[in-house]
Formats: C-alpha cells, structure tokens, sequence
C-alpha cells in the first residue's frame, strides 16, 4: 500500500474528549474514529490489526474444536424472556420495537441464542460435546464508555458456547479453553494473569477474567508475582501488602484492562430453555453450557495502552497492519526511484509493506509518523544508502544497512 493511496492518515492532534493513550494514540496513527461517545469507526490500518487478531483467534479455537458460525445481532424479545433475563438487563441492553410494536434486543451477548439453537439441534448423547463460535458485533448500554476501545458502546467479541453433557465434561473443555486464551494473548502481544472475578450480570457463580496490568486500566487486582493467585478487586479478601493465600509471598495491588472471561453455567439455561438430550440409557438429562469471550477491539486497544513509547505505538510482529513501512528520503529522485524498485520487489515478494510515497513530507514529518504508526520495521531509502537500504526496529534505536535480498529474507519468516 502507497501512504499516498491510504483513506485515512495520521493527523497532529488527538480530540480533546480522549483521555487515554491508547485512544489518542490509535486516533492519530489513523487506526479508528470516533463517531459518537463509545462509537468508533475501525480505518483501514486498524481494520488490518482486527484482522490479524480474528485470526488468531480462530486458529485457537478451532485447535480446542470450536466451529466458526455467525448468529443475529438483533434478537427477539422472547428468547431473552425465557431466561429471564430481559427485565434484568434492562437499562444496560439497547431493547426496541419494530414498526409492528414486536420488541427486540441488541446483541447484549448470545447465551440465549446459542442455546436456542443448540435445543434445536442436541437430541442425543451422539451430539455432545459441541462448541460452537462467532466473531461479532456486541452492543451494550455503557453509561460512561471511556479509554477509547477499552469501553465501548459498540465492539467486536469473539464469543464461543460449549454444549457439554455432564459437569465435568464443562470442567475439562472449560480449562482446555483457559490454556487456549493465554496463548491467544501470547500471540498478540500480552502478557495476561488469569483472575477470580464477580460473574456481573452473567452468573452468581466466580468467573475467570483474563487481565493485562496496565497503568491506567479501569479494573484493580490483587495478585502475586511468585505464583498464579489474581482476584478482581470486587470480590478480593486479601489486601495489596498481604500474604499470598497460597504461596506466602507479598501480594501486590495493580490497575488493569480485562481482554477476555470465560464463564460456567452449568445447568442454568438447560432448566430454563428446555435444554436436553437422551443418554445412553435412554434418559433425559440436561446440556451443561459454558460461555467464554474475547474482545477483538478491546484486545487492539490494550495493545495500543501497553505496546508504546512517548512516540507512538510498537506493534507485535504477530499483529501489526503491515510488516515494515518503507520511507524515501531526500530530493534526489534517484532515491525516490530506488524506493519504487525496492517496494515492487517486497510486494512480489510477499512482503507486506506500507510505502510513504509523499512528496511533500519532510524526512522529520515521515519519520515522525512511522513512529506514531507503529509497524515493526522500518525501511529507509535515501541519496546515503546508494543500492542499500536502512534497516531499523521500532523497538530498537540502532540501525543496519542491508542489500534487497538480506531485507527480503530477513522478512520471509515474519510473513505470518
């Protein structure tokens, strides 16, 4: 892709309204606009990172054998009935009426969905287990939505419900999917602790959150750095300064962003949606559910918050819109010239790069915005390279000076 070419391109100033980082950093590199508090419009470059992490998101879950489908965002009021849940939600759920007075919800979640389907197609003890998946739009009633894409009114999730016969069957696929969501965040970038956490408006039972500790995060946790104890700050008994319950060494209090939960409701929605199947022996007994998110935008955006310096964001190879971004720099058209050549060869290589063609950019300007941009590797072609190129890790201040070739085979690898 030519920066010429590109919809949307970095702009100077963050709007005064966005108060986190990441926000404002996303906001300047082109990566989302705001349309209305807790809206936001997802631009080419940011559209390219959901990609990349749908992506590994899919490959996850279909490795635990989750299968990839696509259910409605608007719902019937009476699904949500059934479970009793469209009076409780009300006020943090968009409820409507359509032109015939028929109510409806926006997808708030789709436990009732799912299950839904799910009655419609378990009948034998043959069709368990099953989980099902969908990467969606969610919509939910925020109050206060804030941090950019850390709280939203609109977003992207990743939500996938196991259809299990017997509570332990639930219990196996549940930390199964556990294990799975680490590496998930591994793969982009994060580091998460896996938190006991309140189960909200979804279940009185504890859940499992899946945190990144970050400065200005909106949740608390109270965890330990010698072993795997985390609690949300909501439901927490122990103190920052208190011993570790299990290992005895000091806990520690943090801010951080929740990128994803994972929830067991055993036979709740079986009861109260009519969800059964026959066994073996040929009796009725009911689907054990479980329910576990990702958010997709959420995930961007706590990137955004974590991957940075004061230039602008460091994106994980694994995710980034492109691989290397290509400058030319100086008046020579030699220069220009060369940058041409080298782009058509990364691009018939495979490469994906993002090329700043302008013309009437400074050095200063283009380098500014490679930083802010964010994508791993820059590439700089100029009248003191000659028929070499200037290599250069965001993360990384040195640079190096490589031929086409080594620049190319020093990217292959990173095609993923």
């Amino acid at each position: 892709m030519k920066y010429s070419q590109l919809f949307a391109k970095t702009i100077r100033e963050a709007p005064k309204d966005e108060v986190s980082v990441s926000a404002q950093l996303l906001t300047k590199g082109g990566f989302v606009q705001k349309l209305a508090a807790g809206i936001y419009t997802i631009l080419p470059l940011g559209f390219l990172v959901l990609e990349k992490i749908s992506a590994i998101v899919r490959e996850e879950m279909d490795a635990i054998g989750g299968q990839e489908l696509l259910m409605p965002a608007l719902h019937p009021k009476e699904v949500w009935q059934e479970s009793g849940r469209w009076e409780k939600l009300k006020g943090a759920m968009y409820q409507l009426s359509d032109s015939s007075k028929k109510e409806f919800g926006l997808g708030f979640t789709h436990e009732e969905v799912a299950c839904d389907l799910a009655r419609s197609r378990i009948f034998s003890w043959r069709d368990l287990p099953q989980y099902p998946y969908q990467i969606q739009t969610k919509f939910r009633d925020e109050p206060r939505p804030r941090g950019g894409l850390l709280r939203t009114r609109e977003f992207i999730m990743k939500d996938l419900y196991s259809f299990s016969s017997d509570q332990k069957s639930l219990d196996e696929f549940y930390e199964k999917c556990a294990v799975a969501y680490t590496k998930i965040f591994e793969r982009c970038g994060l580091k998460t602790l896996r938190t006991k956490a309140s189960g909200g408006v979804f279940t009185k039972e504890l859940t499992d959150e899946f945190q990144v500790l970050a400065k200005d995060g909106e949740d608390e946790i109270i965890y330990c750095q010698n072993c795997d104890f985390s609690q949300n700050r909501e439901i927490a008994k122990a103190n920052a300064g208190d011993k570790c319950p299990e290992c005895g060494a000091v806990l520690i209090k943090s801010n951080a962003i929740e990128v994803g939960n994972i929830f067991k409701f055993g036979t709740f929605y079986a009861d109260k949606m009519n969800m059964f199947y026959t066994d073996k022996n040929g009796k009725k007994q009911p689907v054990y559910l479980g329910s576990y998110g990702v958010g997709i935008t959420r995930t961007l955006g706590a990137v955004a918050e974590v991957c940075r310096d004061e230039k602008g964001i460091i994106w994980p190879v694994s995710i980034a819109p492109y691989q290397a971004q290509l400058l030319a720099v100086g008046n020579q058209q030699s220069a220009v010239s060369k940058a041409e050549e080298i782009y058509q060869k990364l691009q018939k290589a495979g490469i994906e790069v993002l090329y700043d063609d302008r013309s009437d950019a400074t050095a200063g300007e283009k380098f500014a915005d490679c930083d802010l941009i964010g994508i791993p590797i820059r590439l700089v072609v100029s009248d003191k390279t000659g028929d070499k190129i200037e290599w250069k890790n965001r993360d990384f201040e040195k640079t190096k000076i490589l031929s086409i070739d080594e620049v190319i085979k020093k990217l292959k690898p990173m095609d993923l």
